[in-house]
């Protein structure tokens, strides 16, 4: 099933204009058919995982927990052809949001499940924490609307399985879908430092969406407890994404 381009007078009025990438673009990327599974969690929670310097970001009284799946295309270093076989994977992410002392807003992954293991084994060295897992994508069909994604790790036995039914008419305009899904760099801890990897990519084309199915082991596995369906559900055909050069956070 293809997704309805999202008309441009339909964009989020909220969504902020994407920040400009200073210096030269490291990697470009797609992702594709983005499921956002969230939910609310206390602030205390979301602050005992924040890497030095950085706060959770909250809204709404609440910081959030994701539970995000997404198929990488095409991902490439610089603005070069994308890396071949390597450059295409299944992504489910565990994360939370994050806010610098100046305002920049980030994420933060508590793990990332893929299905390449030489790029796991890269953002490892990077001090990103992903996991090798047997991920899949199950798209939708004619007789089927529902898409979703399932992990199954090779070690320690986590798993999810979770999907959903897209509202494609039922555009996500509202502040909290932009605040979950507006994030412009990922605040990561390496070496004992706070880095700051920014990204830049125009508007997600965003509809909600309904669970169809979910089965969660890997938000437990991070740390993090929830209970009952999520506050917010969101399905994106996807956007095409740049990455430029971490900076140190400072206090």
């Amino acid at each position: 099933m293809v997704a309805p381009e999202t008309p441009k007078e339909h964009l989020p009025d909220p969504w902020p204009n994407p920040p400009e990438l200073r210096g030269p673009v490291l990697m470009e990327q797609r992702w594709a058919d983005a499921v956002f599974l969230h939910w609310r969690i206390p602030e205390a929670t979301a602050a005992a995982f924040m890497p030095p310097e950085v706060v959770p970001d909250v809204f709404d009284g609440s910081a959030w927990v994701g539970l995000i799946g997404f198929r990488m295309q095409k991902a490439g270093f610089g603005r070069g052809p994308a890396v071949p076989y390597l450059g295409d994977f299944n992504e489910i992410n565990v994360r939370l949001y994050s806010r610098e002392p100046d305002g920049t807003r980030g994420v933060v992954f508590l793990s990332l499940d893929a299905d390449r293991l030489a790029g796991v084994l890269a953002a490892r060295a990077a001090g990103i924490p992903y996991v090798w897992s047997h991920a899949c994508f199950r798209p939708a069909s004619s007789g089927n609307p529902s898409l979703g994604y399932s992990v199954r790790r090779f070690q320690r036995g986590a798993r999810t399985d979770f999907a959903v039914v897209p509202a494609f008419d039922d555009v996500a305009t509202d502040p909290l879908s932009v605040h979950l899904t507006a994030r412009f760099g990922l605040h990561s801890r390496f070496r004992g430092r706070t880095l700051y990897i920014p990204n830049s990519h125009p508007a997600w084309p965003l509809c909600r969406a309904e669970v169809s199915a979910l089965e969660d082991g890997l938000i437990g596995a991070a740390g993090i407890h929830v209970a009952g369906p999520p506050d917010s559900v969101l399905y994106s055909p996807g956007v095409r994404t740049q990455f430029g050069r971490p900076r140190l956070v400072r206090s």
